[in-house]
This record gives C-alpha cells, sequence and structure tokens, in this order.
C-alpha cells in the first residue's frame, strides 16, 4: 500500500471520527430541529467509517508487523470504535439490549472511553500533511466516500422502514416510544451518577419565591401540559404532567436565569424568559410521582433533553448568570 494514501486514510479517519463525536452531542443537546440534522450527519460520518476500514485494516496490519511502543492502546482504540458503531447500528434498527446494557449505553459509552485513547493516538501516530493530501484529487476522493456513506445510510433507513423493524419508528432524536400516557410504566432513568433517593413529603420543602412551600401546598395547584420527556439513554414517553408553572413561584426581579436544584445537588440553569412554560410537576397521569420520577417534584422542561427534566427539586431561585453558563453535560 502506497505510504500517502495510508496517511490519507488515516486522516480521513480522524476527521470522520470527531464529526461522529461532535454530531452525537449535539444530538443530545436537544429535543427539536437541530437533533434530527445532526444525526443524520451522525450517522453518515458512522457509514463513511465502515466504508474506510477495509483499507485501514491493511495500514493496521502493516503496522502489527513492528514492535511499537503503545500498540495496546491502538488496539483498543479500534476495538472500542468497532463496538460504539455495532452498537450504534444495533440501535437504529430496534435491538434495545446487548446484554445488560442498553445498546445506546454501549454506543455511547464505547465513544466516551475511546476519546482520550484517540488523542493519544493522534498525537503519537502524527500524521505529516502535504500539499497533495489536500488536493482537488484528494477532495473528489473524499467526496465521493461521503456520497457513498450519505447513499448507504439512506439506503439502510429506507430497508428498515420497507421491513417494518422497530428501528423505523424512532422519533427524529432517535428515541424509541415508551409507555406513553401509561405513567405507572414508564422507564426510571437518572443522568449519569444521580441516585434516586427517598424524600420524606412532611419534612421535604421547595424553597422558592423567598419562602418555603411544602408538598401540601404545591400539590394544591393543578397547571397541566402534555410533554415528552426524550431521554438521552434512547426512549421517549409522553404523559400528561400536573403542577405548578415556575413563573407563578419565581418573580424574575432583573435575573438573568432560573436555577433549579434537585436533593442530589445535580442543577439546571433556564433562561428566565423560559419560566411560563416550564412546570414543577408533582403528578403525571393523575397520579403522584413516583421515587424514580422525581417524587415529591420535578421539573418538566418540553423541548429539551431528560437532563434538563430536574428531578427532586428542592431550591429554584432567580440567577444573576446567564443559562449557557454551565457545563454542557453534568456529571451528576
Amino acid at each position: 500500500m502506497p505510504i500517502r494514501f495510508g496517511a490519507r486514510t488515516n486522516l480521513g479517519l480522524v476527521v470522520l471520527l470527531a464529526v461522529a463525536f461532535a454530531t452525537g452531542w449535539i444530538a443530545f443537546s436537544f429535543a427539536t430541529t437541530p437533533a434530527r440534522w445532526s444525526l443524520i450527519l451522525h450517522a453518515t460520518s458512522g457509514v463513511a467509517i465502515l466504508l474506510l476500514l477495509p483499507w485501514k485494516s491493511m495500514i493496521a496490519r502493516r503496522g502489527m508487523r513492528r514492535a511499537r511502543p503503545g500498540r495496546w492502546a491502538s488496539i483498543a482504540l479500534g476495538v472500542l470504535v468497532l463496538v460504539s458503531l455495532a452498537a450504534g447500528l444495533a440501535h437504529s434498527i430496534g435491538l434495545a439490549f446487548i446484554g445488560p446494557f442498553t445498546a445506546m449505553e454501549l454506543h455511547v459509552g464505547a465513544a466516551l472511553v475511546a476519546v482520550p485513547l484517540a488523542a493519544w493516538h493522534v498525537a503519537a501516530r502524527r500524521i505529516r500533511l502535504r500539499p497533495t493530501d489536500v488536493s482537488r484529487r484528494s477532495f473528489l476522493r473524499g467526496a465521493t466516500v461521503l456520497g457513498a456513506a450519505a447513499l448507504g445510510y439512506g439506503a439502510t433507513d429506507l430497508a428498515v422502514r420497507a421491513a417494518s423493524l422497530p428501528g423505523g419508528r424512532r422519533r427524529f432524536t432517535g428515541s424509541y416510544e415508551s409507555a406513553s400516557f401509561q405513567p405507572s410504566l414508564m422507564p426510571v432513568s437518572s443522568w449519569m451518577f444521580d441516585p434516586i433517593p427517598e424524600i420524606d413529603p412532611a419534612s421535604w420543602t421547595l424553597r422558592a419565591g423567598g419562602r418555603n412551600w411544602t408538598y401540601d401546598e404545591l400539590a394544591r395547584f393543578d397547571d397541566r401540559l402534555v410533554g415528552t420527556l426524550d431521554c438521552t439513554g434512547g426512549f421517549y414517553s409522553t404523559q400528561e404532567w400536573s403542577g405548578v408553572r415556575l413563573d407563578r413561584l419565581v418573580q424574575s426581579g432583573g435575573a438573568s436565569s432560573i436555577r433549579v436544584i434537585s436533593h442530589t445537588g445535580y442543577d439546571r440553569r433556564f433562561p428566565i424568559e423560559d419560566a411560563p412554560n416550564l412546570l414543577l410537576a408533582t403528578r403525571f397521569g393523575g397520579q403522584p410521582l413516583d421515587a424514580g420520577h422525581g417524587f415529591p417534584a420535578r421539573v418538566v422542561a418540553p423541548d429539551r433533553r431528560g437532563f434538563w427534566w430536574v428531578k427532586w427539586v428542592v431550591a429554584i431561585e432567580p440567577d444573576d448568570l446567564p443559562y449557557w453558563w454551565q457545563v454542557p453535560f453534568p456529571t451528576q
């Protein structure tokens, strides 16, 4: 294999892996239109990686014949990328679980573990670019691969729908419907390492609007909305939520955002102007929330992914910081 062709293949894979990672996280960030387009780019880049694997396998076999330090890390990176690709494909066609894990958990988990290995690989196996690597011919080759990947993605999506596989019924975010308007069957999920606490409603209070609210006081409110919780774990569920709008609890007073704090320490900031559209729910489907779904109270944030729906809320307070001044994806 010509050395420069191997370098161009490696460069293409680095770019595609970066695009796949970035578009995957963009899709996690939104429950609206941006998620649709980012997932199309995400899937297309994944197919393009698969198309380049035959050439990459030849490069890898050539490299395996030489004893190089850190070879185990390169092997681990390759395995993790393959696991992430396979799990992503499984999720897209409707295979929800792979052993004890969901396909989405394996897809995302393998990608996250691969990130430091990919950074090391790029630094240790540097690609020396030459003018010919960004020539018109190279551009056309790359465009051909991307065009073939887009066609491959489109054909796969059509085949999944034609075969009536579960993947054909996914939401535009890639999530599958689960137990809509059936609160007792709705899956329980928590963001990252956020544990499920047991809270006594008799001693629980909500700090908001300069006072402490008891559970019984909040339960008297009956503001309602139908909202879809779209979980990054790969499911969505639409329920009727009941409670109190946040603008009834907190006055802006010139604040830039509203900070919602959980019993576990988890928190999210929302734009102050979103307060009328946010609900602090105490019930769903006409019945009280259970512990797994945020009892005594949780935020319902339409058009936002599930990790914005803060559970076990203990405080809602105006904040001078803008809502975007926070970690995009908190660890707890």
